[in-house]
């Protein structure tokens, strides 16, 4: 059976000396024990922190990061209240998507999968809502671009939740959708047949979970809505992104989009509300009572120009978070901790926001939320360096200029706030060791079928 030591290891009680880790066949931690000698174990060369869930990725839009930035046509933008944003970036995707095949997702997410892990991102909690054929057709295996993700996981070694988008309509509660959903759209009995392919499909493999993905307020009806609040595992939807959408909300139903699912559903542990950009301080408190998770992603939010997350107000009421990475404009957790930081510094004029008196490491407290909350959305057991956990492990090299002479909490405040290179050096993710010298192992022969998708995606 594998077994790893770490000379410094951050645990779920704090940071520990000598760490034997040892699992079993199917990657499960059996025990991390401090204070160990290193006998025969893989000795990991660097400080050893738990892998991270990233809780919100579209994988198909890793095609389309940096190429949808340019100023769009008079035309477009009129359409769209004038300006650029969301709404336009949107119109964008959905041209784009247009020529993705079943072999083009599977390459680009396996590009971005292999990418998330070269950065310290374990596992992926997978919206996916590119369903159909072109045309809006199902496909002969209704799951078959689901599957195409899960076969991407399973190459790359990164543990997958596979969350299949139920997408109906194209604003609040029941306006026909646009031509360029038309991908996307399903009823409930199309989209539990996408759930059951799915299902069927993971049976057995530890390295894989499911969820349920109602797309957001704008897609799904209340029905919908009830009927996905049922299921027993994870439940993601989409909330509060923009301001428009908030005033939509308000316009149909006479409340906020979060406001609205707090006093209508049975928001609980299960459910991730993703971006939450635009709460009142009440509905911030009253996500915080929920136990749910705020899904977080800065770099896609600052790209989108959705706003900035009000993280006072939300950690003041104990509430839960963890990132994603969304577009896939970035791919780094470091990174995604980091925006998040760094836009409170700036709205608020002040430092150290993400902090505490008893806790006074920004990089330590968000590096915790991110993989409790990571662990809760993906409904999978990736909760850090436990016995029961999956054995996911990020090694970071203490030699690295942006490192070196820092150690401990000093050490993680390093790691998301200086520097743009990778310090990451090793990565073990279910007990496999999935990426040395900071490369995925199979990063050639993914990174040569990416190319081959974005030229002909491009042609």
């Amino acid at each position: 059976m594998p077994r790893f030591h770490a000379r410094d290891a951050l645990l779920p009680e704090g940071w520990a000396r000598d760490v034997l880790i040892e699992t079993d066949a199917a990657g499960t931690i059996l025990a991390a024990t401090p204070e160990r000698p290193q006998d025969d174990a893989d000795i990991l060369p660097g400080v050893v922190i738990p892998g991270i869930a990233n809780l919100h990725s579209h994988a198909f839009q890793r095609a389309m990061a940096g190429g949808a930035e340019r100023r769009s046509p008079p035309g477009a933008r009129t359409a769209e209240g004038g300006e650029d944003s969301f709404w336009t970036w949107r119109q964008t995707m959905y041209r784009f998507v247009e020529r993705f095949t079943p072999e083009d997702a599977e390459a680009v997410a396996a590009q971005l999968y292999a990418e998330c892990l070269e950065w310290g991102f374990t596992s992926v909690a997978e919206f996916h809502y590119l369903h159909h054929q072109p045309d809006g057709t199902p496909y002969p295996e209704p799951a078959e671009m689901a599957l195409r993700h899960l076969a991407a996981a399973r190459a790359t070694g990164i543990g997958i939740t596979l969350l299949p988008s139920l997408y109906r309509h194209g604003g609040i509660f029941g306006r026909d959708p646009a031509p360029g959903q038309r991908r996307f759209l399903n009823d409930l009995d199309g989209y539990w047949r996408i759930v059951d392919g799915i299902g069927a499909a993971i049976v057995g493999d530890p390295q894989a979970g499911l969820g349920l993905a109602p797309h957001s307020l704008r897609a799904v009806t209340p029905a919908m809505l009830a009927e996905c609040a049922r299921f027993a595992g994870p439940i993601h939807i989409h909330a509060a992104e923009q301001r428009r959408e908030v005033e939509e909300c308000r316009a149909a139903t006479g409340a906020r989009p979060v406001e609205w699912l707090l006093a209508n559903l049975p928001v609980d542990a299960r459910w991730c509300l993703i971006h939450c950009t635009h709460m009142t301080q009440a509905e911030a408190a009253g996500l915080a009572r929920s136990d749910a998770v705020a899904g977080l992603c800065p770099s896609t939010e600052a790209s989108l120009g959705d706003g900035i997350f009000d993280l006072p107000s939300y950690l003041e009421g104990g509430g839960r978070l963890g990132f994603g990475t969304d577009s896939h404009v970035g791919t780094s957790p470091r990174d995604e901790m980091r925006q998040l930081e760094t836009s409170q510094r700036l709205t608020l004029q002040r430092r150290s926001v993400a902090t505490a008196e008893a806790r006074p490491h920004p990089g330590r407290n968000l590096l915790e939320a991110a993989v409790a909350g990571g662990a809760q959305a993906s409904g999978r057991p990736v909760a850090g360096i436990a016995t029961g956990q999956r054995c996911d492990l990020v090694v970071l090299d203490t030699e690295h200029p942006a490192l070196c002479a820092r150690s401990g909490d000093e050490l993680l405040d390093a790691w998301v706030f200086s520097g743009q290179q990778n310090p990451v050096r090793e990565v073990v993710a279910g007990g496999r060791k999935v990426v040395r010298d900071g490369r995925h192992v199979g990063a050639p022969a993914i990174a040569a079928r990416f190319r081959a998708a974005m030229r002909r995606l491009a042609a």
